[in-house]
């Protein structure tokens, strides 16, 4: 069985009821719009037995592993990347989708080259690492420092005449992924200020069974680079407490990692053109690039393909929305939303004509609900779309939404006033058993 997200705007032209737009003269009260949302119950229950009764059952997630078992990790700048578009590409046309094409961008080109670490004192243990990307090498002999542990940046900067020459580990606690990943992102820049020969930092995550998590880091222009690496949470956790005993901790790391030059890349775009007003844009994304040690599955690979099946079920359906739905799956995301701020650049003078921009990153889990960022008036309605889902139980209504890859659309706003939400839209989040996310996102509705 399989998990789908799937969006569907103004379906049914043959739909008797009046436009909530603004200038039409259909009046808008609460019980209107309840009225209108009530009228596509039937399509919605077209859509949900076509997704976990019919045909399409199981589909995205058969589509997802023959993709991952093919291509493999995708990492920004490498070939497999390139083969994964060329894939996706061809997939988006021979699905029947409409206006399949690419979008040139440039991306970084990072690779992590070879890893070791080994703990010399007080005794010999291989130490599990991951290269953070965009990290420098160290010297082809690696460096061999004195450890200082600390849990958190203000303990650095308060024993900041300790770390000089000295590899940081850091042991911070998790709270939650948005807050704890600052230490990946600058730990090595903080690290550096006060003198350091290297960081290593706790992996962002909740569970660890001596799994080290990679991610992007940044470095700053006028803060010397140093070489960075995650490590697994038990292994910053014995250091720790080693630590806090007196003990002395000498680690020796070695890292080949190197930058290329930015290498060329594409967008993969697929759409389903409006019927009545082809010009505005329904969004529907995930990102199509994954990190280099995993099949990237989990992230993006499910957000990526539930939204293709968004676009499959209603061209399935024969449904034609009135407003073109559109399909991107971005490149380079994990290096800070690349291929979505060059999206963004190039079609943002047509900003106008994105009524809403969705964005499926969360992980692949079974579906609750959504992620919804706009006003009392909006989420009142969008409450009130997704009573369509309760034959499944997908009903929930989550403050606020984001996402990497729309980032640029939430900050400049999606405009489109929201009780005008091109109301024929039915947002429905269909699963079961488990395996790919349908969590997200309806992301920024930025509704004033």
């Amino acid at each position: 069985m399989k998990y789908l997200l799937i969006f569907f705007l103004n379906l049914l032209p043959q739909y008797a009821g009046k436009s909530l737009r603004r200038g039409d003269s259909y009046p808008r009260t609460f019980e209107d719009i309840k009225n209108e949302i009530a009228g596509y119950t039937d399509t919605a229950k077209a859509i949900i037995d076509l997704a976990v009764h019919g045909k399409a059952q199981n589909r995205s997630y058969e589509r997802l592993a023959v993709f991952a078992d093919t291509i493999g990790p995708r990492l920004s700048g490498s070939k497999n990347l390139d083969a994964a578009i060329k894939y996706m590409f061809s997939a988006l046309q021979e699905d029947g989708l409409e206006n399949v094409h690419l979008e040139p961008v440039k991306v970084p080109h990072w690779e992590r080259g070879e890893e070791f670490a080994m703990m010399l004192e007080p005794r010999k243990h291989s130490i599990a690492i991951l290269g953070l990307g965009s990290s420098i090498a160290t010297p082809p002999e690696g460096v061999m420092a004195e450890v200082i542990v600390v849990s958190s940046f203000d303990e650095l900067h308060k024993r900041a005449h300790e770390a000089k020459g000295k590899i940081v580990v850091y042991n911070e606690p998790f709270i939650t992924y948005g807050k704890t990943v600052q230490y990946r992102s600058q730990g090595a820049v903080e690290a550096a200020k006060v003198g350091a020969v290297a960081s290593l930092i706790r992996s962002i995550a909740s569970f660890s069974i001596q799994s080290p998590h990679t991610g992007w880091q940044d470095y700053q222009p006028d803060v010397p680079r140093i070489p960075t690496a995650c490590i697994s949470v038990e292994d910053a956790e014995m250091m720790s407490r080693m630590s806090l005993r007196g003990t002395k901790i000498v680690v020796h790391l070695k890292m080949g990692a190197k930058t290329y030059p930015d290498s060329p890349s594409f967008n993969t775009v697929a759409e389903i053109v409006g019927s009545k007003y082809p010009e505005q844009i329904v969004l529907v994304s995930g990102h199509l690039d994954s990190w280099d040690v995993g099949q990237g599955a989990m992230d993006d690979g499910g957000g990526a393909f539930i939204s293709w099946e968004a676009l499959s079920l209603i061209k399935d359906l024969g449904l034609r929305p009135k407003r073109t739905l559109r399909l991107v799956l971005w490149t380079a995301e994990e290096q800070g939303g690349i291929g979505a701020e060059q999206y963004y650049q190039l079609h943002k003078e047509n900003i106008s004509n994105f009524d809403i921009v969705m964005e499926s990153d969360e992980g692949t889990f079974k579906p609750s609900g959504l992620g919804f960022t706009g006003n009392a008036k909006a989420r009142d309605i969008v409450k009130e779309v997704m009573t369509l889902l309760q034959p499944i139980n997908v009903t929930d209504v989550y403050d606020n939404a984001d996402g990497t890859d729309i980032d640029y659309w939430m900050r400049n706003g999606v405009p489109e006033p929201p009780l005008e939400l091109q109301l024929r839209m039915l947002l429905a989040v269909v699963g079961l058993d488990g395996r790919l996310s349908a969590w997200g996102q309806f992301d920024p509705i930025y509704l004033q």
